[in-house]
């Protein structure tokens, strides 16, 4: 069952267990306080052209000045962000309603912590620019390419067969990242290295050849959005360590929470969608440290 959500009881605390929160994902975070998480994880829903009320938070980078946060060339944010609204008046919507989370995203990373943005080719470049200023632009530390095989062909043009993950570092002097906890992968060319190099394999580049999640695996929860758990697994490992929070606030299937508890971190996961929460707990039912609320 659920926990009532009383107007005095936190949604989380930071000595608490790993949390699902059933609610509006802007409402939950804005009640976090600042730096708690090593490592957040958004996989935001696409740009499908709908309207989304547009809420605003008072959140701003530290060093900001008056107001507005230097970043890209050294132009103002209210200036890039009216530049790219100015180009392309479809993103207008979609920007309003990302916009205020990944400020609140940045508030909520830990001095040492990372943040990874999973979108589709058509909004990467805006998400990136923009990111460049929110966070500065010494801040971004990685393009991944998620690269996969699976779905429709196109006969028109080349097939669209990746999404793009962005990373962003709260200090780019001072962040953790550990490659030697990453599982390795095969060569491509074995033949081309030692036999001692094959066994081994070779680590991850910014470059993931990974498959969706299969349609019969044991993986699939018919959650139609859910994100393969090896794509998550690099991601944890990478850039947290045993024990560290891990935030979600677009959780979905719960992916990152499922790969953050077998590797030993605690989560936060937030969706306002009934039948995403009711697949985390299904997901979860094996788990009964895992609280619910909302």
């Amino acid at each position: 069952m659920s926990e009532p959500v009383a107007a005095t009881q936190p949604l989380w605390l930071p000595d608490g267990p790993s949390t699902v929160v059933h609610g509006d994902n802007l409402e939950v975070v804005a009640a976090l306080p600042d730096g708690a998480f090593q490592l957040i994880y958004l996989d935001p829903p696409f740009n499908t052209g709908r309207s989304q009320a547009r809420q605003r938070t008072t959140a701003v980078r530290a060093e900001a000045g008056a107001g507005s946060v230097i970043g890209f060339k050294g132009r103002s944010y209210e200036r890039i962000k009216g530049d790219i609204l100015s180009y392309d008046d479809r993103f207008e919507d979609y920007w309003g309603f990302l916009e205020p989370r990944l400020m609140e995203a940045w508030r909520l990373l830990a001095d040492t912590g990372t943040l990874y943005l999973h979108l589709d080719y058509r909004e990467s470049h805006y998400a990136k620019v923009l990111l460049d200023a929110l966070f500065g632009r010494e801040s971004f530390l990685n393009e991944i390419v998620w690269a996969y095989d699976y779905g429709a062909k196109a006969k028109n043009r080349w097939p669209a067969k990746h999404d793009t993950i962005l990373v962003y570092v709260k200090n780019p002097g001072d962040y953790f990242f550990d490659s030697s906890a990453v599982d390795r992968e095969p060569y491509m060319a074995p033949g081309l290295v030692t036999p001692e190099k094959a066994e081994l394999g070779k680590l991850p580049t910014d470059v993931w050849w990974h498959t969706i999640v299969s349609p019969t695996g044991r993986e699939k929860t018919g959650y139609p959005t859910q994100k393969p758990e090896g794509v998550l697994r690099r991601i944890v490992q990478a850039s947290s360590r045993e024990g560290d929070w891990v935030l979600d606030f677009f959780a979905g299937s719960g992916t990152t929470g499922a790969v953050a508890a077998a590797l030993g971190r605690r989560f936060l996961l937030v969706d306002r969608s009934p039948d995403a929460v009711a697949v985390m707990r299904a997901r979860f039912s094996e788990r009964p440290e895992v609280r619910f609320v909302g």
